[in-house]
């Protein structure tokens, strides 16, 4: 009994912070108000110019851009995990039942992600050592492709500034999803601008509505439960998975609860560089400029080379390699008719592995280096 009610106590306590973060006192309402109303224009204009996943990368473009010119947005990160439940759910819809007997065949393209994730994680903390002047600890966990949180507050603990490593992190996540859209959209020659089998609330029974906040709060639980990476879109996934698998139902989430979620996860996303100074934000984004391009560079080298050794398909191996972030990956694999299982499982091992191997390489490299004393600051970026 106790291992049942210590997860559920703790989602509970999870509920009631969110709650306490929405109290008028505490929750910025007029700059979300504005940062959802810049949110809504992006992505009617992204859609208008029939540009890819409009509902997400319209809002991420318009808050990054007011953030960036200091106005009063914010989307504080309590509003993001319902959003992401949605979009958990939904890719959970994409599994199939014949999708087990598949799961045996990936390996050789597992071990192709791990010898990218080595080729990244090398050629990007090199480059901010070299290039950006960034003492050891900053530059190797800003360096590594993943684990955004893990790697701020491993990061911090050994004596890296947590603030580059987040903006660093973010600053990735947004250029790659910005660019590969655009990049796979032109390659592909289709159309990403509404998710593939997407149905509207007016076309699908009220069961559907039902199935998808059920599983989403019973994956929230799971996540907790099992202390998943990104529970809040891993935890609903899975439920949505088995409920699909096992023939209960084969329903999907109606298209604008979906749009609603990108929406808002593209307001989150753009609102994260609200208050930093534009001079700190704007070199770490001349400076991911380069690293995104060796990201890019490596995650188009290894699915060719793998999609040659085995036969999987280079957009697949593609969209399942690039360190970009795991829901939006997996939502441009919904649209382009990509295996959304094969490409959410890599991005999973991805994040396990940078979060289980990072801090024990850091640990050897530190031990054979040369002293751990932290720079005052990267050059070119004034202490703040």
């Amino acid at each position: 009994m106790k291992l049942l009610t210590s997860p559920v106590a703790a989602w509970m306590r999870d509920v009631r912070a969110g709650f306490a973060a929405m109290r008028p006192s505490r929750f910025p309402y007029p700059r979300f108000a504005l940062a959802l109303a810049l949110g809504v224009a992006g992505g009617l204009l992204f859609q208008r110019l029939s540009l890819p996943l409009p509902w997400m990368m319209g809002p991420m473009v318009f808050c990054t851009l007011a953030a960036l010119l200091r106005a009063p947005v914010a989307a504080p990160p309590v509003i993001r995990p319902p959003m992401t439940m949605v979009i958990g759910v939904m890719l959970g819809a994409a599994f199939s039942p014949d999708l087990m007997a598949r799961i045996p065949q990936w390996w050789p393209a597992t071990l192709g992600l791990v010898a990218f994730i080595a080729l990244c994680g090398g050629s990007v903390v090199w480059y901010f050592r070299a290039i950006g002047g960034y003492d050891r600890t900053t530059a190797y966990f800003a360096g590594m492709p993943g684990g955004l949180v893990e790697m701020i507050s491993i990061g911090e603990e050994r004596g890296g500034d947590g603030q580059v490593i987040a903006l660093v992190h973010s600053v990735r996540i947004l250029l790659i999803v910005m660019t590969l859209p655009f990049a796979i959209q032109w390659l592909e020659g289709v159309s990403l601008n509404r998710m593939a089998g997407a149905v509207s609330v007016f076309a699908t029974p009220a069961t559907a509505e039902v199935w998808l906040l059920g599983c989403g709060l019973a994956g929230c639980l799971l996540g907790h439960r099992l202390n998943l990476p990104a529970k809040y879109l891993l935890g609903p996934m899975l439920v949505s998975a088995a409920v699909h698998l096992a023939g209960w139902s084969d329903f999907k989430p109606p298209f604008e609860i979906v749009n609603a979620a990108q929406l808002i996860l593209g307001v989150v996303i753009g609102c994260r560089f609200a208050g930093t100074a534009p001079r700190t934000v704007g070199r770490i984004i001349l400076l991911s400029l380069g690293s995104t391009a060796i990201l890019l560079f490596w995650t188009g080298a290894c699915a060719a080379l793998v999609s040659w050794l085995t036969g999987f398909r280079a957009m697949t191996l593609i969209l399942a390699y690039s360190p970009g972030g795991l829901a939006e990956m997996s939502l441009i694999a919904l649209a382009v008719h990509a295996e959304v299982a094969f490409v959410a499982a890599h991005h999973i091992i991805r994040i396990f592995v940078v979060m289980v191997a990072a801090a024990p390489v850091y640990a050897v490299i530190a031990r054979f280096g040369r002293g751990q004393a932290r720079s005052p600051a990267p050059r070119g970026m004034p202490a703040e």
